[in-house]
Order: structure tokens, then C-alpha cells, then sequence
């Protein structure tokens, strides 16, 4: 057992190191790590989730060497269930208790367990913008790649689902990507309230045209058109954060969708008390370094940020405008999208 250590000392120490015990193998077997974590994720969901708590683990795969990083438990129409993270690509999955031996740790001797691996290094790397009001986590990837990673924010909205944006990336990028892939910001009222797009969406990615990385926007997206930017969004007085990330993605569930690791801050908008609450749920903030709608031009390796909910046709535009201008680089493979999953993991990888 790990000595524990406070997540801010081992961040400001340094302590993290390149050394990912037990699993340096795992960067050599990609692809039959991949397969074997696609077969124990694979879990029918009911809409039937209960007894959804944060829970921190490390877990070995029965009869297997494999490590995993477990976030929450749960039970599904009765039957337990574990939310667990690949601590090497971040790909997250939905595992039955029966299938894994769990050891209980605190978060913060997770993080010294794990030290070295993309999802604590990706942990380490958020909390150095913790301290910013506007846009902090991690807001760009992979600046060597010629292409960008694509987010879009889905907040609640009465207009339905820009579907053009999505056309026009199967019909420009579906040729040499396929599937497309896509990070998609959403909140549980916009699930509530959008069956029949999330439906379309869904049937996109069983036609393996698009897959989607789905990052926690927290479920009501608190916001006021009156409240200063330092008391709105997660920010205003009486805002229940504990409901807003787990309910969001109890909903995520229930409609069978597996959370990501990631979330996003809605507006953007966090302070560093906030920031720290919603690293305590194991989960990695994203922001963007290109939010197109405010005139933010996005650089290779950007995490581009536009909205998709029909509230903000200005930065749908300039990013139809930007995949027309690169016709001639997408055919060429000279220009892509990148999964925001994959992109970080080897970030952080790289970096450290």
C-alpha cells in the first residue's frame, strides 16, 4: 500500500515520475489492451442506476495483469458495477464487480500509485491552470499534429440539435477518418430534453461514421445573464456540485452513454475552490484555447470549442469555414480531426 500523500504536495514536489509500475507493457500491446477492455465493457444497461457513489480504487482484471483506475460504483438493475479508467489511454468503461479485484485507495495515494501514467500526469497538468477564472484545465494537446480536436458543448437549449455540423464532417473527413471523432460537451437537461437527437447521434456512431468522447458539462448548467462572471455558472450561491457531476452522468448512463474522464466548466467560468472540487471526483477539466464563437483561432493541436445546441451559429460557421478551407490538406492526410481521449493521453505521455 502507497504511503499517502496530499495531491497539492506530491503536484508541488514534483514527485510524479515516468515510472508507471506494472504496466510499461501495456504501451507495447495497444491493440490487445484495447480489445480486452472492449470485452469487459460491454455491461447491458437498463435505465435502472442506483446506489451511484465516487469510489476510488485500483483494480487487477480476474486472470488478467491488467491495472485499472476505478472512479465510481453503482448498481444496475441490482447488479454492481464499477466506472473504471484505463490509466494509460483514458478510456473509460463500465466493468461488473464480478469481473475485477478492487483495492480501495484515497484519491490522493491513487495519484502516487498511478504516478507516471497519463491520468495522473493529465490530473497534474489540469491543476496547473487551476488557479485561472476563465478557461482553466487543459485547453490544448498536441501542438506537433497538423489538425485540431474537436469539442462540441451541448448546454441546455430549446433548439434542436445542429445537425449540419456533423454532415459536414462525415461528408469532408469520412473518407479518411472513419469514424470521425468528436468530443461532445453535454449536460443532463440537454439529454432530458433531446431524445430524438440523441437518438440521430447514437445511430451515427453504431454506423461507425462518428465516435464521440462524452465530457461531463454538468447536468443544469447553472447560468445568469446578470450575475458577474466570478458568481455564475457553478459559481452561483447555492449550486449543488456534488448533484451537478453525478447526476449528470448517472443520466449519461441511463441513456447509454459511458462518461468520459473529462469535464468541462460551463462557460468556462471556475475558481480555484471550484476547480479542486471537481478534480476530488477523479474527473480531468478541459477547456479550449479556440472557443470560435469569441473570435479564438485555433492552431494545430487546438481544442476547439463551438456549440451544437443552436445557440451559437457564429462559431458553427467559422468552423464549416475552416474544414472547407482545409478540403485540399484533409484529402491529403495533411490536415485532421484527433480524438481529444487519445490526444491528451499522449500529451501526457510525451511531457512527461
Amino acid at each position: 500500500m502507497p504511503a499517502k500523500a496530499g495531491f497539492h504536495q506530491v503536484v508541488e514536489s514534483g514527485f510524479f515520475i515516468s515510472n508507471c509500475r506494472y504496466l510499461h507493457f501495456m504501451r507495447k500491446h495497444k491493440t490487445l489492451i484495447a480489445f480486452v477492455f472492449l470485452l469487459f465493457s460491454v455491461v447491458s444497461f437498463s435505465q435502472d442506476i442506483s446506489d451511484y457513489k465516487v469510489f476510488f480504487a485500483y483494480g487487477n482484471l480476474k486472470e488478467k495483469k491488467e491495472q485499472v483506475i476505478v472512479i465510481r460504483s453503482f448498481r444496475n438493475t441490482g447488479d454492481a458495477c464499477y466506472l473504471a479508467v484505463n490509466p494509460e489511454n483514458l478510456k473509460t468503461f463500465i466493468i461488473s464487480k464480478s469481473s475485477l479485484e478492487v483495492h480501495p485507495l484515497n484519491f490522493d495515494s491513487l495519484l502516487v500509485y498511478f504516478q507516471g501514467c497519463a491520468y495522473a500526469n493529465g490530473i497534474k497538468d489540469a491543476w496547473k491552470n487551476s488557479s485561472r477564472n476563465q478557461d482553466a484545465g487543459i485547453a490544448h494537446a498536441l501542438p506537433e499534429v497538423k489538425g485540431i480536436i474537436l469539442t462540441i458543448d451541448l448546454c441546455p437549449s430549446e433548439r434542436p440539435l445542429d445537425k449540419n455540423i456533423f454532415s459536414k464532417l462525415i461528408k469532408s473527413l469520412g473518407k479518411v477518418e472513419k469514424p470521425v471523432p468528436i468530443a461532445i460537451a453535454i449536460t443532463g437537461k440537454w439529454i432530458k430534453t433531446h431524445q430524438e437527437d440523441l437518438a440521430w447521434l447514437k445511430q451515427k456512431i453504431e454506423s461507425r461514421q462518428i465516435t464521440i468522447d462524452w465530457i461531463n458539462h454538468s447536468y443544469s448548467h447553472p447560468t445568469s445573464r446578470t450575475l458577474p462572471l466570478t458568481k455564475n455558472f457553478l459559481l452561483e450561491k447555492g449550486t449543488d456540485i456534488h448533484r451537478e457531476v453525478l447526476q449528470n452522468e448517472i443520466t449519461m448512463l441511463e441513456n447509454g452513454m459511458t462518461p468520459s474522464v473529462f469535464f468541462r466548466f460551463p462557460g468556462l467560468i471556475s475558481d480555484k475552490e471550484i476547480f479542486d472540487k471537481i478534480l476530488s471526483f477523479g474527473i480531468i477539466p478541459v477547456g479550449s484555447d479556440a472557443w470560435l464563437a469569441k473570435n479564438q483561432e485555433p492552431r494545430n493541436g487546438s481544442i476547439v470549442l463551438i456549440h451544437g445546441n443552436g445557440n451559437e451559429p457564429l462559431g458553427v460557421k467559422k468552423f464549416i469555414k475552416i474544414i472547407n478551407q482545409e478540403q485540399y490538406n484533409i484529402k491529403n492526410n495533411n490536415w485532421l480531426l484527433f480524438d481529444l481521449r487519445e490526444s491528451i493521453a499522449r500529451k501526457e505521455s510525451i511531457n512527461n
